[in-house]
């Protein structure tokens, strides 16, 4: 009764689904290995060649080639889904288990990575040295700009304080800062060196509108008063004989 028993609960078990299977290489039907069971078993040594690289991985001998590729990615830097596996020149799924495909301790393996993953890093890598080189652009115009600011702010006092300015130049530096804008325009940028540029962009436009605001000031200046040059002249002369009032006469 007691064998009856175990064997009624182990079938109770397989039924309620604690046993669970996956179809291996061939189509063989096995119970799915565990992980934890995998790691407690032996352990071999995989010799994994990586272009001029060589790699000694050691890992449990039921491991999957999809288990290698997680353990290479520390030694590699590639995510599982860039790596290609190959032993024995063919190349090997995730699922498959390496001891059921005669990888052995000391067997070598073979790493490529991906073509598809390697063109869009070399894709990344461009976008990279295209955004640094208009990066550096920009930065150059900056620099020339900052000076340009420098002078601005500089006119930009004198003007406000009611001097007048060499209108030559105030168009020279609106010159400049055109020449300015048209090489930030000639910058083809994207990502980061675009907000840049943008930037630098808006700076220059606000320089030439004060620019501007400095040369209808300086045609037309007024005292921090209001009252204009024309008022600021002598008071004409009159005869001797005639004589000033604040009196107005009254027209209908």
């Amino acid at each position: 009764m007691k064998r009856f028993s175990s064997s009624r609960r182990a079938v109770n078990n397989v039924v309620k689904g604690e046993i669970k299977w996956e179809l291996r290489p061939g189509g063989m039907l096995v119970q799915k290995r565990d992980m934890g069971d995998a790691s407690s078993g032996p352990m071999i040594k995989i010799k994994v060649s990586h272009g001029s690289f060589h790699h000694d991985i050691t890992v449990p001998a039921q491991s999957t080639f999809g288990d290698l590729k997680k353990v290479l990615v520390q030694e590699t830097g590639l995510e599982p889904k860039e790596q290609r596996l190959l032993f024995q020149g063919k190349e090997k799924d995730d699922g498959e288990c390496l001891h059921m495909v005669g990888v052995k301790d000391m067997s070598k393996v073979v790493l490529l990575e991906d073509p598809a993953s390697k063109e869009r890093k070399l894709e990344e890598m461009k976008r990279n040295q295209s955004v640094l080189k208009a990066c550096e652009e920009v930065a150059k115009v900056r620099a020339e700009v900052v000076q340009l600011s420098d002078k601005v702010n500089a006119l930009e006092g004198i003007v406000h304080g009611g001097t007048k300015v060499d209108e030559k130049e105030l168009l020279g530096l609106t010159e400049l800062l055109m020449v300015q804008l048209l090489q930030l325009d000639t910058i083809s940028a994207n990502g980061e060196a675009k907000v840049q540029r943008r930037a630098e962009v808006r700076r220059v436009q606000r320089l030439v509108d004060t620019l501007d605001n400095m040369k209808a000031r300086n045609s037309n200046p007024f005292s921090s008063s209001g009252k204009s040059e024309a008022f600021e002249c002598a008071s004409p002369s009159f005869p001797s004989s005639t004589r000033i009032t604040h009196d107005w006469e009254v027209f209908d």
